[in-house]
């Protein structure tokens, strides 16, 4: 049985581990832009949501659970955009050689740093989702033990799909690139624009229309989406919007992440290719 796959996974994992400051930030910094940012603009957006009518028979949710779900979803671009940021380290240390080297099948070494980034951004999805329910958000209400697994469930595999696309692409980015500061700047170029063009933190509906035409092809828009439907429901109002999701929205939404993982993993299987010239990539 080959392990190499298994070999790094583990390896990253226990660098992740080890390194106390970047697991140190990666745990609290979400925890902490959810209770300074989340606490207090909850306050003054649902002020605001007072003097708006409610349809009837909806639900309303305060802005701390509608942001919450992007939360997870920011958390889980910047850890998915810097994981493969391993991969340069490997690089400069000269290990990258050793394990192109190696009879090890390349797509091994490619999902075995996606598939630890994929578990880091579970585990964080995992800590802001209990932090968040101590603090007062309000995910899975009226919701019966069967249906809060499947809702899990479904948010796990929402992150995973996700997750994968851009650790993906982050590999296929380090692999061509050759000095940090290079690919800081190209990660740094891209969470911005992603993030704020999205509706993790308002509604896309109030968005100019050159905007909102970014934020449909935006894939974070379809991770929080995800989120949303399986933590919050299907119909609800928020920041003075009626949001009504079908699970026709919900399996588009995870089709097109899905097609975006493909995507990048072939950019990503393509530039390995390219770093081993003459060599049996998926042997």
């Amino acid at each position: 049985m080959n392990t190499a796959f298994l070999t790094v996974y583990w390896r990253d994992m226990i660098r992740f581990r080890r390194f106390k400051p970047m697991l140190f930030s990666t745990l609290v910094q979400p925890i902490l832009w959810m209770a300074f940012f989340g606490i207090g603009m909850s306050s003054n957006f649902d002020r605001f949501s007072q003097f708006v009518k409610l349809p009837p028979g909806i639900e309303s949710v305060d802005y701390l659970t509608f942001m919450a779900a992007g939360v997870i979803a920011m958390t889980t671009l910047f850890t998915s955009l810097f994981g493969g940021i391993s991969l340069l380290f490997d690089k400069r240390w000269g290990i990258m050689k050793e394990m192109l080297a190696s009879p090890m099948p390349r797509t091994h070494i490619l999902w075995g740093i996606s598939l630890s980034g994929v578990t880091k951004a579970l585990i964080q999805a995992a800590l802001i989702m209990s932090f968040g329910l101590l603090i007062g958000v309000k995910f899975f209400s009226g919701y019966s033990a069967v249906e809060v697994l499947i809702s899990l469930l479904g948010i796990a595999i929402f992150v995973t799909v996700f997750s994968l696309g851009f650790l993906f692409l982050s590999a296929g980015i380090t692999m061509r690139l050759e000095s940090m500061e290079g690919v800081q700047g190209i990660m740094t170029l891209l969470t911005m624009p992603l993030f704020f063009s999205s509706s993790a933190l308002y509604p896309v509906e109030g968005f100019p229309s050159w905007l909102r035409a970014i934020s449909v092809v935006n894939p974070l828009t379809y991770l929080v989406k995800g989120i949303r439907y399986f933590a919050i429901g299907e119909d609800f109002f928020a920041m003075g919007t009626h949001y009504t999701y079908s699970i026709y929205d919900v399996l588009l939404s995870l089709g097109f992440l899905t097609i975006f993982a493909l995507l990048t993993y072939l950019f990503a299987w393509v530039t390995f290719r390219r770093a081993c010239p003459g060599e049996g990539f998926g042997d």
